[in-house]
C-alpha cells in the first residue's frame, strides 16, 4: 500500500490550502473530501474581509480555492473517512472506498451542527458503527438498522441487504428512492436515543422501538472525537497548540474545527501553519530513523 507524506480531511480553504503548502513542500499528499469544495464557502453571498479578494462572492472564491489546488496538481481523493488510527510511526486511515496510509494526518473537515443520539458514543463498536459497506460481512444472516442523512446511503443499504437477513431504513432526507426486498422502508421517524444490551441494538424514535443486531448512522461528517481514538478534545472543538499539533504525535487540525472565528481567512491560515508544521515532524521523523 502506498504511504503518502500527509494525508488533509477536508476540502474547505483549511484543507484545500494545507494541501497546496504541502505539495509546495514536495510532499506527497492526499486530499479526502468533496471535489465541490465546502457548501460554507460556495453559497455565501459577500465575503469583504479576505484579503487581495475584495467584494469576492462564496462561489467565486470557492472556483479559486479549486483552481489554484487543481493547478497545482492535487486531485481530490473523494470518500468518506470512518476512522484515523495512530500506529506510532504511520496513521490508518479507514474510508468507505478502502484503506489509505498516511505518515502524518491534517484533519480540516469543519464543524458537524449535529450532535450523537444519547447512548451512541457508549455504543460505537459494540452495536453502533458509521460504515455498512466495511461491516457488511459481519451481518450476514441477522438484522440491522440504518439512519441515513443522503440519498446515495441508498447504496450502502443495498449492499448490506445483500448479506443480511433484513435492513430497516430510516432516511432522514426527502426520500424519494424505491428500496425494497429484505429493506423496510419508515419515513418520518426521527431517532432519538440508542442502547445495546444482551446483544441487541436498541434504537428509540418518535414512532416507536426499533431493534436489530446493529444500528448503522451513515452521517456525512463524524464528531472528530469519534473520528480519532484518544483525540484531546476542547468542547465540542479539537485541542491544538500554536503549531496546530494536536495530542497525538503527528497529527495536526486546522480550521473550523478547532474553534472561532469561523473565518475562511483564518481557516486559510491555519491550514497553512499546519501544513508547515506536519512538515517539520516529517523532517524530524526521518531523522530518528536515519
Amino acid at each position: 500500500m502506498e504511504r503518502y507524506d500527509i494525508a488533509v480531511i477536508g476540502t474547505g480553504p483549511a484543507g484545500l490550502e494545507a494541501a497546496i503548502t504541502a505539495k509546495v513542500r514536495n510532499k506527497s499528499v492526499l486530499l479526502l473530501g468533496n471535489k465541490g469544495s465546502s457548501d460554507k464557502v460556495s453559497k455565501a453571498h459577500t465575503i469583504q474581509n479576505y484579503l487581495g479578494l475584495p467584494n469576492v462572492s462564496g462561489e467565486d472564491m470557492a472556483k479559486a480555492f479549486l483552481d489554484h489546488a487543481k493547478g497545482m496538481g492535487i486531485e481530490i481523493t473523494e470518500d468518506k473517512v470512518n476512522a484515523v488510527y495512530s500506529m506510532g510511526q504511520y496513521f490508518a486511515i479507514q474510508c468507505h472506498g478502502g484503506d489509505y496510509e498516511a505518515s502524518s494526518v491534517i484533519v480540516a473537515a469543519g464543524m458537524s451542527a449535529m450532535k450523537p443520539f444519547a447512548g451512541e458514543m457508549e455504543n460505537l463498536g459494540r452495536g453502533v458503527s458509521y460504515c455498512a459497506t466495511c461491516d457488511a460481512a459481519l451481518y450476514k444472516g441477522r438484522t440491522a438498522i440504518i439512519v441515513a442523512y443522503d440519498a446515495e446511503d441508498e447504496e450502502e443499504a443495498e449492499f448490506l441487504a445483500e448479506r443480511a437477513e433484513k435492513v430497516y431504513y430510516l432516511p432522514q432526507y426527502d426520500y424519494a428512492g424505491n428500496l425494497g426486498g429484505n429493506i423496510e422502508v419508515s419515513v418520518d421517524v426521527k431517532p432519538s436515543s440508542i442502547a445495546y444490551n444482551d446483544g441487541v441494538a436498541t434504537l428509540e424514535t418518535d414512532k416507536g422501538t426499533f431493534k436489530a443486531d446493529g444500528i448503522f448512522i451513515l452521517r456525512q461528517q463524524i464528531a472528530p472525537s469519534q473520528l480519532v481514538p484518544g483525540l484531546q478534545m476542547d468542547g465540542n472543538h479539537i485541542g491544538v497548540d500554536r503549531s496546530m499539533a494536536t495530542n497525538i504525535k503527528g497529527l495536526f487540525a486546522c480550521g473550523d474545527i478547532t474553534g472561532a472565528p469561523y473565518q475562511y481567512i483564518k481557516a486559510a491560515g491555519e491550514g497553512n501553519v499546519a501544513a508547515l508544521s506536519a512538515v517539520s515532524y516529517l523532517a524530524e521523523l526521518k531523522k530518528a530513523q536515519n
